[in-house]
């Protein structure tokens, strides 16, 4: 199973927030927000020091991101 995940992610492209918000017209912020804790997203978290801003580099597999899209429904 970990060679299947291993190459869904790899296979096709990953997404950043910038270009998930600019496809959805959804802001940054909530697409940080609706995609952080996914299953398959990839992020890369760092700080500089406890005092200083936290920096995160989150990327959106293709699949993640149609799966999610999937799921929004309009009432």
């Amino acid at each position: 199973m970990g060679l299947q995940l291993d190459m869904q992610l790899t296979d096709k492209p990953a997404y950043t927030v910038a270009e998930v918000a600019a496809r959805t017209g959804f802001s940054r912020q909530t697409v940080t927000v609706m995609f952080a804790r996914e299953p398959g997203v990839l992020i890369s978290d760092r700080a500089k020091s406890t005092n200083k801003r936290r920096y995160r580099n989150i990327r959106i597999p293709r699949v993640v991101f149609e799966r999610v899209m999937k799921g929004i429904t309009v009432r």
